[in-house]
C-alpha cells in the first residue's frame, strides 16, 4: 500500500503557511508525517514559508533533470516539490505538500492515494491578510484576489477547511484530517473490533 499524498491548496491570504506550520509543530517527532520543503525562485528573506531558494536557471536545470515530482509557475516565481517525497510515499508515510491548483490533475494521474485540502476564507479576509504581509502593491494584490475567484477544486478527494476564526481551530481541524487519512491509521481501523466504524480506501 502506498502512502498518502496530502495536497494543500487555497488562495493567497487563506493562511495555508500558518496552518501547515501549526500542523508541523503539532506532529513534530511523528515519523509517519512528512512536510515537503518546496524549492522556489524567491528570496528566503521576503517572508512566508521556509523554502529552498534557487535561481531561475538552477530551477530550470533541476526541472530538466527530473528533480521535481510537481512544478509550476505563479506570481512570477517557479515552484517545485522535490521528487524525494516519493521515497516517503513508498515507505507508507503521509506526505503534506503546499501546491497550486493547476497541478492537481497531474498529481491525481501520477499518484494513487491523494487527499486535497482546500484552505479558504472570505474574499474580504483574503484582501486584509495579503495587505498586512506588506509584500505586494495594490496591482499585485488585485491579481491575487482575481486568482482566488477561480473555480475551487472539486471531487471525492477534496476536504475544505475555512480558516476564518482562531488559527488553533484551523490547525486542529487540519491535523484531524491528516490523522484520518494517514495510511497506518487506515490499517488499524480496518482491523477494528465489530461495531466500530470502518473506513475503506
Amino acid at each position: 500500500m502506498q502512502g498518502m499524498l496530502v495536497l494543500v491548496v487555497g488562495p493567497s491570504g487563506a493562511g495555508k503557511d500558518s496552518v501547515i506550520d501549526g500542523a508541523k509543530a503539532a506532529l513534530a517527532g511523528d515519523e509517519r508525517f512528512v512536510f515537503a520543503r518546496r524549492v522556489i525562485t524567491r528570496p528566503v528573506g521576503v517572508g512566508g514559508e521556509a523554502h529552498t531558494e534557487t535561481t531561475p536557471d538552477a530551477f530550470a536545470a533541476a526541472q530538466a533533470a527530473g528533480a521535481f515530482c510537481l512544478s509550476w509557475q505563479a506570481h512570477g516565481f517557479d515552484y517545485g516539490v522535490p521528487g524525494a517525497i516519493e521515497d516517503d510515499l513508498i515507505a507508507r508515510r503521509c506526505v503534506i505538500a503546499n501546491v497550486s491548483r493547476s497541478v492537481l490533475d497531474i498529481a491525481r494521474d501520477r499518484y494513487r492515494r491523494i487527499c486535497v485540502v482546500n484552505i479558504t476564507a472570505p474574499v474580504e479576509t483574503l484582501a486584509r491578510r495579503i495587505a498586512l504581509r506588506g509584500r505586494e502593491d495594490a496591482v499585485s494584490i488585485r491579481k491575487r484576489l482575481e486568482r482566488a475567484a477561480q473555480a475551487m477544486p472539486v471531487g471525492d478527494d477534496v476536504v475544505t477547511l475555512e480558516n476564518t476564526c482562531a488559527l488553533d481551530d484551523a490547525v486542529n481541524a487540519f491535523v484531524a484530517v491528516l490523522r484520518r487519512v494517514e495510511p497506518l491509521h487506515d490499517m488499524v481501523v480496518q482491523h477494528a473490533k465489530p461495531g466500530f466504524e470502518v473506513f475503506s480506501e
